[in-house]
């Protein structure tokens, strides 16, 4: 059996969710991003999970839902999971499940940590990733951002994994936007 762990970045809370300026004010945006990060932690258990972050206010966090923190100051999104998932594997870990913070109806992720190529589950407009699941030694080049959906499908294509993708309406749904928020009314 592989051993599996789900590392989840998180940006600071402060600083989370500009794009909803526009539905909430800063504290509501500070307290749904924290929310969510708490549900995504939950949703990987009984899997250990890592945080990545850069700061301190995420990192108390993190140890107050029994999370690892894995300290990365200055990388970026990119180079954070890149860095979160090298540490991972050094620290024995098979297999690693990227889950973002901001996924409000994320289910069980154990599951996903059953492929042994690699998993990806996009956004619900197939543009984001949301989750990756992959081996910790494949040497992944991790590329979030617009359009990354097509950027990773590519990688795992360049490495000659399996690819797996997964499709799900739960995963799928990443709060960003406005928009995002009526659909998380209209889904629960």
């Amino acid at each position: 059996m592989p051993t599996i762990a789900v590392l989840i970045p998180v940006k600071a809370f402060a600083e989370a969710k500009h794009r909803l300026a526009p539905a909430l004010g800063a504290a509501e945006r500070s307290a749904l991003a924290r929310d969510m990060a708490t549900h995504v932690a939950r949703s990987a258990a009984p899997l250990p999970v890592a945080v990545v972050c850069d700061d301190n206010e995420v990192r108390n966090w993190a140890v107050s839902v029994g999370a690892e923190v894995v300290w990365r100051p200055g990388t970026g999104l990119n180079g954070a999971v890149a860095s979160g998932v090298e540490h991972l594997r050094a620290a024995g870990f098979d297999r690693v499940i990227v889950a973002h913070g901001d996924l409000p109806l994320a289910g069980p992720l154990t599951p996903l940590g059953d492929w042994p190529g690699i998993t990806l589950v996009p956004d619900r407009r197939n543009d984001g990733t949301n989750v990756i699941a992959l081996p910790s030694d494949c040497s992944f080049g991790f590329s979030y951002g617009r359009g990354s959906f097509a950027r990773h499908v590519a990688e795992a294509q360049r490495l000659g994994c399996s690819l797996r993708i997964l499709r799900d309406p739960a995963l799928g749904l990443d709060i960003d936007l406005p928009a995002d928020l009526d659909e998380l009314a209209v889904m629960t």
